[in-house]
């Protein structure tokens, strides 16, 4: 547990000596080996943490307990994880340790391979890419906030619509991401993989954070803990956080972004069995938008490379949360997780992608526009045991999700108050009831094997409001097994094969219509992996992927049809470099390889438009004794096909920003920069058939929102106890 807050270390890495036995921590701060003498010592290390060595006669004379204190992060110090399944927790703690989070737009892009683009000022959703896969705002990858999803099924605007922004940046305490569909305890959306965020159980120290930039930016940040110190030593934490941004944005027109985050949470121990942890937030948000303008606008001086053709563009969201997780450890070592959490979420966005094409008179402006209720509930059961040399870690658990949404439109608008036509609008009912068991048979310090298998079962309900009420339902279910290969060669070295079957559910206003067949479109998954150290300065990951999506039904939420997709098959290579030649030094690459086509399409023909194919991100970190840090990143998309025959394409770009710190024990100021170089660069990209006014016909090309040039943002943080 950590010295000052007494809250479990999940993730260090224990090693019995002599024997050299290797496990790692759980969630708990618990561990298990099946031997143990008088004679033998612990060794327990962890990113960020100094490194303890501790007899098993200390150890228990302490309560089986180990204080951990912070030291700072030094890449010899790891070693490559022995546990089957966690081959990327050693890069995303080295990663959030070392390069910590700038930004809100950073969040998502501690994930390598993981792009981002923002196409809506701010407000929306960002637009996701991974794995060869344009995600839209999250179709296919899951992201989830302290166990509580983000993806929302049958959005307004699209299928898996995952806003992030409720998440203060700062209040961040782990990222765990996996790539793939080999995972049993993930369902729903997880073909690319999933990102989970842990937030603090108890935040190291009371700030209160000023920033200002450029475009009349501001945020302000204030974190406090509510217990006092004793009270964390003894593991019960309380604290509240509250986040405000508001800025013009760069472009012509004035986004009037406003942006409002208050979070609070309490965790700690009833009892010698029982742990609870409860949290609760509230998050608003409202903006104006300049949306996709096309080239030839651009190119023929009509508006500027940061104008708008509907200014009128925007919305503003909401969403507030209930989370209560209560962990029970039973005598034997094993444990219960029982989950509930409760979000009210509203959302209006205008939008225009088409301008003059539909309606040449008042303009293609739509609105999308929904409130939900979202209930869950997620349960599981975590046993470690010995069947004779056999060590199995079994995992069984139970996830309950039901949305209710009620009046999800779609209309055309005119200057976001006049309604044209009403093109959707209804209630949806979803639930999704699933079961899993996932079982990891350890044979040998060097060789597991990881079985799972899921059932998800969908129920959809669809009310249409502009047909007389009449009520559409379907059910579907699905079955998602898993089965990986880990070879743990020596501490510095891990090989792994995982394969795996996933889905993403299609939403609700698609599976009536087509009375619950193929709507649950499956992903089959392959990696073959490792994860090296072969230095003990140098860290590698690399892994070549394949993945094949069968046959689906897609809603188009800005038109309201139903459009077949095709079987696709995409393949590739990622691979991720830490080094860290001196302890102030820090150089972390991402080099990620795609190539995705559709199965049905001939060739030239076949195209994934939008798909990436070429992408890295990296940079280098400074750390000094003087308490400075520097840190310069890079991002780095090369071209891609905007259409099915790659006629269109998507221009690539590559963009570098710039961090300084200057840290001390009472306060911290800082420099951000973003887009050091001021290049011009197009963030989000579109093959879009639009007419301008007065155009005599439609002209296909391509629409972009251009992104952020030269920005710079000043920082000021105080920090107390």
């Amino acid at each position: 547990m950590e010295s000052k807050t007494a809250v479990p270390v999940e993730g260090a890495t224990v090693t019995l000596l002599p024997s050299k036995q290797t496990t790692l921590s759980d969630e708990r701060g618990r561990f298990l080996f099946k031997q143990k003498s008088s004679g033998q010592e612990l060794k327990i290390t962890s990113i960020g943490y100094e490194t303890v060595v501790v007899s098993i006669t200390d150890f228990i004379k302490a309560g089986n307990t180990v204080r951990l204190d912070a030291a700072p992060v030094e890449l010899k110090n790891l070693t490559v994880s022995t546990t089957a399944g966690e081959q990327y927790r050693s890069i995303s703690k080295v990663d959030i340790k070392m390069r910590g989070i700038n930004n809100s737009q950073e969040v998502l892009r501690m994930v390598p391979g993981l792009f981002i683009g923002q196409h809506a000022g701010g407000g929306k959703a960002e637009q996701i890419f991974l794995r060869g896969f344009d995600l839209d705002h999250g179709t296919d990858i899951s992201i989830s906030v302290d166990g509580m999803p983000v993806n929302m099924v049958s959005h307004a605007h699209g299928q898996g619509y995952a806003d992030l922004h409720f998440l203060i940046p700062e209040l961040i305490d782990n990222i765990t991401f996996k790539k793939g569909t080999y995972y049993a305890e993930k369902g729903n959306f997880t073909t690319t993989g999933f990102v989970d965020f842990k937030t603090y159980n108890a935040v190291p120290n009371n700030s209160i954070k000023m920033e200002g930039g450029m475009f009349n930016t501001f945020r302000t940040v204030g974190m406090f803990n509510l217990l006092n110190a004793d009270a964390r030593a003894k593991g019960q934490s309380a604290y509240v956080a509250s986040e405000y941004v508001y800025t013009n944005g760069y472009f012509d027109n004035p986004q009037n972004f406003n942006h409002f985050n208050l979070f609070g949470k309490y965790y700690g121990a009833l009892n010698k069995h029982n742990t609870l942890s409860f949290s609760a937030s509230t998050f608003a948000s409202k903006w104006n938008a300049s949306g996709q303008i096309p080239d030839r606008a651009v190119e023929s001086g009509l508006i500027d490379f940061y104008g708008a053709i509907d200014p009128a563009e925007g919305g503003k969201t909401s969403r507030s949360n209930a989370n209560v997780l209560l962990t029970s450890t039973l005598n034997n070592g094993s444990y219960f997780k029982n989950q509930l959490y409760y979000s009210r979420y509203k959302f209006e966005l205008y939008s225009n992608f088409t301008f003059y094409k539909e309606d040449p008179v008042n303009g293609d402006q739509i609105r999308q526009k929904e409130s939900r209720n979202l209930y869950g509930y997620n349960g599981s059961y975590h046993k470690i045991f010995y069947a004779g040399k056999v060590k199995v870690s079994s995992e069984i658990g139970a996830n309950i999700r039901m949305d209710r949404t009620s009046n999800s439109e779609l209309s055309r608008t005119k200057d976001r108050s006049i309604t044209t036509a009403q093109l959707m609008l209804g209630n949806i009912s979803e639930n999704n009831l699933a079961g899993y068991t996932s079982e990891t048979f350890s044979f040998s310090p060097r060789f597991s094997i990881n079985t799972g298998l899921r059932y998800d079962c969908f129920h959809d309900e669809y009310l249409n409001k502009l047909k007389g009420n009449s009520i559409g339902k379907a059910s579907a279910s699905i079955f998602s097994p898993k089965l990986s290969f880990y070879y743990h060669a020596s501490d510095k070295a891990q090989l792994y094969f995982s394969n795996g079957k996933g889905f993403h559910s299609n939403d609700t206003r698609v599976v009536v219509t087509q009375n619950g067949l193929q709507i649950l479109p499956a992903a089959y998954g392959s990696d073959l992996g490792a994860v090296l150290k072969p230095t003990k300065n140098l860290l590698l990951n690399a892994a070549l992927w394949y993945l094949w999506l069968n046959q689906e039904f897609v809603y188009v939420g800005d038109e309201g049809v139903v459009e077949p997709s095709g079987k696709s098959r995409r393949y590739g290579a990622d691979i991720s470099v830490r080094y860290q030649p001196v302890n102030w030094l820090y150089a972390d690459v991402d080099l990620n390889y795609s190539h995705g086509r559709s199965v049905d399409e001939p060739k030239g023909q076949n195209y994934l438009p939008l798909a990436p194919v070429f992408t890295s991100i990296g940079g280098l970190t400074i750390k000094t004794k003087q308490d400075i840090n520097v840190s310069l990143r890079y991002r780095y998309m090369s071209n891609r096909p905007a259409n099915a025959n790659n006629s269109v394409v998507a221009k690539g770009y590559f963009v570098t920003d710039a961090f300084v710190n200057y840290l001390k024990k009472r306060y911290e100021i800082g420099l951000a920069i973003q887009n050091l170089f001021n290049v011009k660069w197009k963030e989000t990209q579109f093959d879009t058939e639009s007419r301008l006014k007065n155009e005599p016909a439609p002209v296909s090309e391509i629409h972009f929102t251009p992104g952020t040039p030269f920005f710079a943002k000043l920082s000021f943080t105080v920090l107390f106890r």
